[in-house]
């Protein structure tokens, strides 16, 4: 058992606040069915309104501390104060900046009848853009810094290729607003296709994997006669294309409030946020959240759809 114990991984359970506890507590019990009842090492941590409440921190200091001692987070959700809380800091981007997970996975698929089949992951840029960024207040009103980086746009774009490659996808597809925000915009869509070039080998109007990628994605056997496109289109068109055709998009990768919002819409179109997972992924640490929030007025009701948080930790395992 000792052995054993040395490659047990470690879970940071944040529970969060209203039904947060509900479906993490549903999440586990399947995680227990699947794999065996110890089969992970679990811990709990606080965080969220009632953490405040209890602590006086949305975010303590020894929350941080059980995180960065973990091989992975699985979190509830959190209820944030009213907007007029001026010293709030929001508690899921403070982490991701803090662990650094730049990239948030969330995959979308029907599971409920649709009429419309629908296979998507939405790759969105998580620890810049508008997100946690300076606001400065003057006697006309408010203004919000919005940065966007080399780096930032160069490792979003290579997360989503070479998850293309591991999932054998056909497409990835860039969303933007490059026609209106020329240059931070305009930056991340030219190094999109810059790494198209340098993580992919360029076929005609397509890519295949490059032979770093094919070792990783050792399960396709027939990868070299397998192509990917990359493309790009307009975000607010990217919403619409969503609802009207959505089989037209396989990979889409964009950036931090773009992916929050457009997660949202395919949420609608899949059967809601009960059934929208999410990874956030960092190069040493991953956080595996639902989409939802905390929907406190039916919080301990035995109602809450627990789909995401099962979902959420079936990509943890």
């Amino acid at each position: 058992m000792q052995a054993y114990a040395t490659l047990m991984k470690k879970v940071c359970v944040i529970r969060g606040d209203g039904i947060g506890p509900d479906v993490v507590d549903a999440a586990l019990h399947v995680v227990d069915a699947a794999m065996g009842v110890g089969a992970l090492d679990l811990f709990e941590a606080d965080a969220g309104l009632s953490c405040y409440k209890k602590t006086g921190s949305y975010l303590p200091e020894d929350t941080i501390a059980a995180i960065g001692d973990s091989d992975a987070v699985l979190f509830g959700a959190i209820s944030s104060p009213d907007c007029g809380v001026k010293d709030y800091r929001p508690v899921v981007p403070r982490i991701r900046r803090e662990f650094d997970l730049y990239a948030n996975l969330r995959p979308f698929s029907n599971y409920l009848l649709s009429s419309k089949e629908i296979d998507i992951l939405l790759v969105r840029e998580n620890t810049e853009g508008l997100y946690g960024v300076p606001e400065e207040e003057d006697a006309e009103g408010v203004t919000t810094f919005r940065r966007i980086t080399r780096k930032g746009c160069e490792r979003i774009s290579k997360f989503a290729f070479d998850l293309a490659c591991e999932r054998k996808r056909s497409k990835v597809t860039c969303a933007h607003k490059a026609n209106v925000l020329r240059k931070s915009d305009g930056l991340f869509r030219q190094i999109f296709y810059e790494q198209a070039e340098s993580s992919m080998v360029r076929q005609g109007d397509s890519y295949s994997c490059s032979d770093d990628l094919k070792t990783q994605a050792a399960a396709a056997a027939s990868s070299n006669e397998r192509k990917i496109v990359a493309d790009d289109i307009f975000i607010d068109n990217c919403a619409m294309q969503l609802i009207l055709n959505p089989q037209r998009f396989d990979v889409i990768v964009t950036l931090n409030l773009y992916g929050d919002i457009l997660s949202d819409e395919l949420a609608g179109l899949v059967g809601g946020l009960g059934f929208a997972p999410s990874a956030n992924i960092g190069d040493d640490l991953a956080m595996f959240e639902p989409v939802h929030g905390s929907a406190p007025d039916i919080a301990g009701r035995g109602i809450a759809n627990p789909t995401a948080a099962i979902l959420s930790a079936a990509m943890m395992l």
